[in-house]
């Protein structure tokens, strides 16, 4: 069955993450805010071939099974009894190893867009579940809009209290794995259960002054202080808040108007090359 799907595959941030506990798999429970911004990659599936393969020119990304663009298409094929197999490319936007998530956005890119080519054979439900086994945040960019995640990331519940910040990401110039941050993760040091004590989805929505959030920089920052000095600096250029994003290593700041989104993005840029990226939050 040939064809050719052109997708978006965007980046995430994490507008608060607290660390709530290990668990015996070894993963950690976690209560985190999360939406996607305008950033994104680009994913062409090509259907019609004997062989799943995966092509990214991108400094960093794997060209075999390791990338979870491959684990998501195998695992799609494993569930589905199509003849054919699908080769993946990927042209990156979003960098490598920074905490927006851009490996299992591709994941769900792949998953979504096979399940489109072959008519709608899984269910949303049904394309998460799947998700969980490559990684935990894909289920998150199946879910497809701003969401409360808990558990490892894989329970999500919908959340329609953010407004429509412009965003500046600034990606530092260095990767951060994050199952090293996770293992130095010391629970008596987090510090994000007393903003979010007040936290009230409902009534107050989410308000970066209270609420941003993340407990992984208490391991991050004494290791990485560039990290603290980015947030600095884009709240020295008009940010309303900053926050580390998941494990790192991008830094975003949130930005009440275009103009001074914009402008930082401009002043920011001289200082960080081309990983200074100008985003809208998509609500």
């Amino acid at each position: 069955m040939t064809g050719c799907i052109e997708l978006g595959s965007p980046a995430k941030i994490n507008l608060f993450l607290k660390v709530t506990g290990k668990r015996p798999d070894g993963y950690h429970n976690l209560a985190s805010l999360m939406g996607c911004i305008s950033l994104s990659d680009r994913v062409v599936l090509r259907t019609g071939v004997a062989a799943i393969t995966v092509t990214c020119s991108f400094p960093g990304v794997p060209e075999d099974r390791s990338n979870l663009a491959v684990q998501a298409a195998e695992l799609f094929y494993e569930r589905y009894p199509a003849t054919d197999r699908v080769a993946i490319e990927i042209e990156k936007q979003i960098p490598v190893g920074a905490g927006l998530g851009g490996g299992s956005s591709n994941a769900a890119t792949v998953l979504r867009g096979l399940n489109a080519h072959y008519g709608q054979p899984f269910s949303v439900s049904q394309l998460i579940r799947m998700g969980t086994s490559i990684g935990a945040d894909v289920p998150f960019f199946l879910f497809g809009r701003p969401a409360l995640a808990t558990g490892i990331g894989d329970r999500l519940t919908a959340f329609d209290g953010l407004d429509r910040w412009k965003v500046v990401v600034i990606y530092p110039g260095f990767s951060i794995p994050t199952a090293s941050v996770y293992k130095k993760l010391n629970l008596g040091l987090t510090k994000c259960e007393n903003h979010l004590k007040s936290f009230s989805l409902k009534q107050n929505g989410f308000i970066p002054a209270r609420h941003l959030c993340n407990d992984l920089e208490t391991v991050v920052i004494p290791r990485y202080p560039e990290i603290a000095a980015v947030k600095k600096k884009l709240l020295e250029n008009g940010a309303t808040g900053a926050l580390m994003s998941g494990s790192g290593s991008s830094v975003f700041g949130l930005f009440a108007d275009s103009q001074t989104a914009r402008l930082a993005g401009k002043a920011l840029g001289s200082q960080y090359g081309g990983a200074v990226f100008v985003a809208d939050l998509l609500v």
